[in-house]
């Protein structure tokens, strides 16, 4: 469960995530001088404006008459007069500094770890015979980042803390309380985007944008202690303890700057509220929280090859995917950010989680929704963490209300749409600075369609009707209203998409020249056909709206048929065309596959098989995301060696002092995915994939070790969560399931894929069921336990 080094990080990637969802830290664990990188989720740039471009209304006729005339490369000049403004950008708060008294370290003896059973980091050392130690955690229950340091000797401990940030701030003495606030930035320019003045500052007394606030405080045992405009001094102590809080002005509940909020008695009252407890409570409430959610799931693999004290990033390059331990830390590593960045009440977890040192951090640090933001939250309902799926599910909300005017004015359409990218303020037009983005990744209209599966899937696992009814068949409805006014009739009856991308992957022309827009590529169609499928059963479950989910029916047997080509594989576009890369790291067109429930084996056995033969020829390589995102679909396959071949592959290290490879994608020695640069996504997804392995769902039965790699041959998984309700738990040995524990949250049958009669045990005797058309089925009640046995 150890993240560890036996020295302090000198990058960014190198140093440890503590996070309670809202405050993030990044712990470097330096000896003479420590720093933890600070982030709060809500401090962004800019504030609301409007994004909306109503000429995209006059244009879209003629990119689609540009389209139906295969003029691509006009279309995709055309499409630039369609684009909005870029987001805003995610930005750090700053960094908390503290300097030690006792100079550098002259022996060998140190240690720095992230526990991810208990989410606590621990440095430890010893300097002239004194042992110090240090103990980090971010708290949700009390809402701060917290720092024990102690010396083994009495009055061993002196030092200095201090607060900065890289963004324009002013500092103060507060009573005992060192403060540090400021005013956001009103732009700042994405950092691909060469502008002059990339990060504009507005007037402090009139800007519109956010106001941010962090206080420090210190309580400690013996010595003595002095605030002032160099921070806190602790002299000659044995322990002391810091408390970090920090706020902004927007409010999570209006989703919007409020001008009457103070962050300044918010960060006092979080301090307030510990002054009265110790170390010792605020400790053990923090542990109690966070097992709560961690403990859920256990993974195991196998005895590990590595020897226990092995620094991870040696770990990494020596044994890779070979050493089963470092494979279940991959996977905890992905529940542990979550749990870390994305609770009920924050903000979901961005490009970067909530972890981000740049001012213009790559890509603005956003909401990516043709694929990022999506994958963040693939593990979140399988995995045991549905809670932490509550903030892009509250997000998705946002972004409804602001997409309806995007969708009326951009489109004379209704319902609601998003595009490629979002922010803070929930930007749902289609970002390119007004044509100066390139429509291969800037104009996509499928953000909200995409999104609309996270609703569904949060109840296909909980069965919860009041959830499908109040929060998430309202969003799917108006999304489903959108693709019907978004949809068009080609000259064969069928419906599509125009204009339409394949995200960040271009086709070639015609004229030998490459393109992004044409009509109807296969992700759209893909995307849609499952809203529409959504809705049609959320119609059913709720007895409601019989006329629209008829009018549904009737555009999903009208859309185009999805298409194989002359390789034999699932066509990107609805033309076989020739890609620009054949390796692209983005695979939309199998979407339907995974994470999608669209093209299965038994659904649609031919395209299914053309989809297979688009991942191969795709191959193996490709950014640490893309790499993830294979995992899932090879174990949608079912190939677990294939997929093990791509953790394999993921656990590739990459050194941040080594030019960086853009399309070759592993994981940094903290573990973290590397794009390179950093993005979060990619560990997410390797959860989500490992979890797939081991369990399947999506078909309306549970499949037990559908992707089991060779490797794996025995083992163990508690705690998954399967649609219909049920937590599974397996053990299993020469490959195959030898008992599975079923809890049934919900009442009704449960079916399981099996070939020969199963053992089931539940609230009488145990009793043996025969497969019928290769499944077993059997009744179950809400709150029982049933356990099958695969062998006598």
């Amino acid at each position: 469960m150890n993240i560890q080094f036996s020295s302090p990080a000198v990058h960014w990637v190198e140093a440890l995530p503590v996070g309670n969802g809202r405050l993030g830290a990044m712990i470097f664990g330096g000896i003479e001088h420590e720093r933890l990188a600070l982030n709060e989720d809500t401090l962004w740039s800019g504030y609301p404006r409007d994004w909306n471009n109503p000429g995209a209304k006059e244009v879209l006729p003629k990119v689609r008459e540009l389209i139906a005339e295969q003029k691509y490369e006009a279309a995709d000049q055309l499409c630039k007069q369609m684009m909005g403004p870029y987001t805003q950008s995610y930005l750090p708060f700053g960094n908390l500094q503290i300097w030690m008294d006792h100079g550098q370290l002259s022996s060998g003896d140190y240690s720095r770890k992230l526990d991810l059973s208990t989410g606590i980091v621990t440095v430890t050392y010893t300097i002239g015979g004194v042992r110090y130690t240090r103990e980090i955690f971010a708290s949700y229950p009390d809402q701060a980042v917290i720092v024990r340091l102690s010396a083994s000797k009495e009055g061993g401990l002196s030092f200095r803390a201090t607060l900065d940030s890289p963004i324009r701030y002013t500092t103060r003495v507060d009573g005992d309380h060192f403060t540090l606030s400021g005013t956001a930035p009103e732009y700042v320019a994405p950092n691909y985007y060469d502008v002059e003045d990339p990060v504009r500052y507005g007037d402090p007394e009139t800007s519109k944008s956010l106001r941010f606030h962090g206080r420090l405080a210190a309580i400690q045992k013996g010595g003595a202690f002095k605030a002032d405009a160099d921070g806190l001094h602790v002299t000659a102590a044995t322990e002391a303890t810091l408390y970090f809080s920090a706020a902004t002005t927007f409010d999570p509940g209006m989703g919007a700057i409020h001008a009457e909020r103070s962050p300044g008695p918010l960060t006092a009252e979080v301090i307030h509220s510990l002054s009265g407890k110790g170390y010792a409570e605020i400790r053990q409430r923090h542990l109690e929280d966070h097992r709560r959610l961690f403990d859920r799931v256990d993974l195991q693999l196998g005895e590990s090859l590595a020897p226990a004290d092995m620094a991870t990033d040696q770990r990494i390059a020596e044994y890779g995917s070979s050493d089963p331990g470092l494979v279940e830390l991959l996977f905890h590593y992905g529940r542990y950010l979550l749990i870390a960045s994305s609770r009920p009440g924050t903000q979901p977890a961005n490009l970067q989680g909530i972890w981000n040192q740049d001012t213009r951090a790559p890509w603005s640090s956003n909401y990516t929704l043709n694929i990022n933001a999506e994958m963040n939250y693939w593990p979140a309902e399988i995995c045991n963490m549905a809670e932490m799926h509550e903030p892009l599910i509250d997000y998705i909300g946002r972004l409804a209300v602001n997409g309806r005017k995007t969708a009326e004015i951009n489109y004379g359409a209704r319902g609601w749409v998003a595009h490629h990218n979002a922010d803070l303020w929930a930007q749902t037009a289609p970002v390119g600075d007004f044509g100066d983005g390139d429509p291969v990744w800037a104009f996509w209209t499928m953000g909200g369609i995409w999104l609309t599966q996270h609703l569904w899937e949060h109840y296909a696992f909980s069965g919860d009707e009041t959830y499908l009814r109040d929060t998430a068949y309202p969003v799917m409805k108006e999304s489903a209203l959108f693709c019907m006014d978004w949809l068009i009739e080609n000259k064969d009856g069928y419906l599509i998409t125009s204009p339409s991308t394949s995200p960040e992957h271009l086709f070639k022309t015609q004229e030998g020249r490459y393109a992004a827009v044409s009509a109807a590529a296969t992700m759209d169609l893909s995307l849609i056909a499952e809203l529409f499928e959504n809705c049609i059963r959320s119609a059913e479950l709720l007895k409601i709206d019989e006329d629209f989910a008829q009018s549904l029916k009737g555009a999903k047997d009208r859309l185009l048929p999805l298409q194989i080509g002359a390789q034999g594989r699932l066509q990107e576009w609805s033309v076989d065309f020739e890609d620009e890369d054949v390796h692209h790291r983005h695979v939309s067109h199998l979407v339907g596959v995974y994470p999608g429930r669209l093209i299965t084996g038994q659904s649609a056995p031919q395209l299914f098989q053309a989809a297979r033969k688009s991942l191969e020829i795709r191959g193996d390589g490709g950014t640490g995301w893309s790499l993830g995102w294979k995992i899932g679909l090879w174990a949608r396959f079912k190939d677990g060696d294939r997929a093990e071949r791509l953790i394999s592959n993921l656990l590739n290290l990459v050194k941040p002092n080594e030019p960086a490879k853009h399309e070759k994608g592993g994981v940094y020695p903290n573990l973290f995915d590397a794009h390179p640069p950093f993005q979060i996504d990619g560990n997410f997804a390797a959860t989500a994939g490992i979890a797939e392995m081991l369990l399947q769902s999506h078909e309306g039965y549970l499949e037990f070790l559908p992707a089991l790699p060779a490797r794996w041959q025995e083992g163990s998984v508690k705690g998954l969560r399967a649609r219909g309700g049920f937590e599974v738990s397996l053990n299993w040995k020469d490959g195959r399931t030898a008992e599975a524990e079923i809890v049934a949250n919900l009442g009704g049958v449960c079916s399981v894929l099996a070939d020969s009669p199963v053992w089931v045990g539940g609230e009488g005797a145990k009793k043996q069921v025969e497969p019928s058309d290769g499944l077993i089925k059997f009744p179950v009640t809400a709150g029982e336990k049933y356990v099958l046995s695969f062998t006598e």
